[in-house]
């Protein structure tokens, strides 16, 4: 259950409404490729419009490190809106200034107002209590409904709460829901899929799962490093030695995990690797001879022939043929699974695709989790090259909660508590 007040809980009829979204969005050339995040705010702003509210949005787009950046406006995000809603968006060429206050003031029942990009503004992100003030003194009421952000405290995350009444909107409520009874209440057997590139990114989550999961299956570069930590070489691939100690220690936790009972941990035992991760690749498949820990702690390790070794030259870039499937058939033992982190390099040269060379393992779960293989287990998915991988694919709409938050979702599956929603009105 959601502990935080949200639109519905309060009388917000007819009032002035500073919504926080977050419409971080992929654009090129002016042209925004991947309206996702737009699309998962438009339940609240619908909901506010027909409130009869008057609307004003903040949002960051990049990085722009307190500088203006024109090439991060959200001037293209203010005319997708636009169509999305199928009603006029204003849009402010700043936060703060006469002339923004002279458009809000402009606003009539039901209008909307896109904000310039916060994050030209550096007291944004250094939570300058004045800078809150003023932005404070536009609207009644504080809307959080930006959950890709909740976890970074700044102005528009925890500090405008404090000047505002505050509450959540229904996006930042459907994802700390799902994420939650997820973990708390999942229907069981549940299992953890866990890639991407740094162990030292998502210790926290991989010790959590160790803890409330059936099932546990890395993939991604974090594999190198528990494959160095078994000893085993891994040539030019991603791996991060000085983690080491800490990927040995979670290995001992899930032996000690699987002597107790019914556990599985799982790490590759073989890969595609290539000198170059390019599309045109030349690869091959290095089978290493490690096993998954199950109930039985000691496996024998059989000596294996040079050629199925990594060369020192070789990197490892995607999970191979067997692990692929070891892990997806998996899935169809669990009844719910979450996953977070892509198997190997799904993007090169900006390009996702299920085709590539080294985006096999990624795209056997992707059809694993939509039931291609007779079961569909119930979904979570989250991270941002996962999600990033799903929506390229047009599949979002296939699985049960795709998150809008990479760092977000990472934060809340590890048990931490996110400063944006903490900062709301408790029910």
């Amino acid at each position: 259950m959601f502990h935080k007040k949200t639109i519905k809980d309060i009388d917000i009829s007819g009032k002035t409404v500073l919504v926080r979204v977050d419409y971080n969005v992929p654009i090129k050339d002016g042209v925004i490729t991947d309206d996702y995040r737009l699309k998962k705010s438009l339940p609240t702003l619908e909901y506010l419009i027909e409130k009869g509210c008057k609307i004003i949005l903040v949002s960051h787009l990049g990085r722009p490190k307190g500088k203006i950046d024109k090439s991060l406006s959200l001037k293209p995000c203010a005319e997708q809106l636009e169509k999305l809603l199928g009603k006029n968006v204003h849009f402010a060429e700043s936060c703060i200034g006469e002339d923004v206050k002279n458009k809000i003031r402009e606003l009539s029942s039901g209008e909307v107002i896109l904000l310039e990009n916060i994050r030209f503004h550096p007291e944004e992100e250094s939570n300058d209590e004045a800078f809150a003030k003023n932005l404070a003194s536009y609207a009644e009421v504080f809307v959080q409904d930006a959950f890709g952000v909740v976890h970074h405290p700044s102005v528009s995350v925890s500090e405008l709460p404090k000047h505002l009444p505050a509450v959540a909107g229904l996006l930042v409520e459907k994802e700390v829901s799902a994420i939650t009874e997820m973990m708390e209440n999942p229907p069981r057997p549940l299992m953890a899929i866990i890639g991407g590139a740094k162990i030292s990114d998502k210790l926290d989550i991989i010790n959590r799962f160790i803890d409330v999961a059936d099932i546990v299956a890395i993939g991604g570069a974090m594999a190198n490093t528990f494959l160095l930590a078994e000893g085993i070489e891994v040539g030019e691939s991603l791996a991060e030695s000085e983690e080491v100690p800490k990927a040995i220690e979670i290995l001992g936790k899930a032996r000690d995990k699987a002597k107790k009972g019914s556990f599985v941990f799982y790490v590759p035992q073989d890969g595609v690797v290539a000198k170059e991760m390019d599309s045109k690749a030349k690869t091959r498949i290095v089978d290493w001879g490690t096993h998954a820990i199950a109930e039985i702690e000691n496996y024998p390790k059989h000596p294996k022939p040079e050629d199925s070794l990594v060369q020192k030259d070789e990197k490892i870039l995607d999970v191979g043929p067997f692990s692929g499937a070891f892990i997806a058939g998996c899935t169809q033992l669990a009844r719910s699974v979450v996953w977070n982190g892509a198997m190997g390099v799904t993007e090169i040269e900006g390009l996702q695709s299920p085709t590539g060379p080294f985006s096999h393992g990624t795209e056997l779960i992707v059809e694993a989790l939509m039931g291609q293989f007779g079961h569909r287990p119930k979904s979570l998915i989250g991270g941002g090259d996962t999600v990033g991988y799903v929506e390229s694919r047009g599949l979002t709409d296939k699985f049960d909660h795709v998150s809008t938050g990479g760092g977000a979702s990472m934060d809340l599956l590890s048990g931490k508590k996110l400063p944006g929603v903490e900062a709301l009105q408790d029910k």
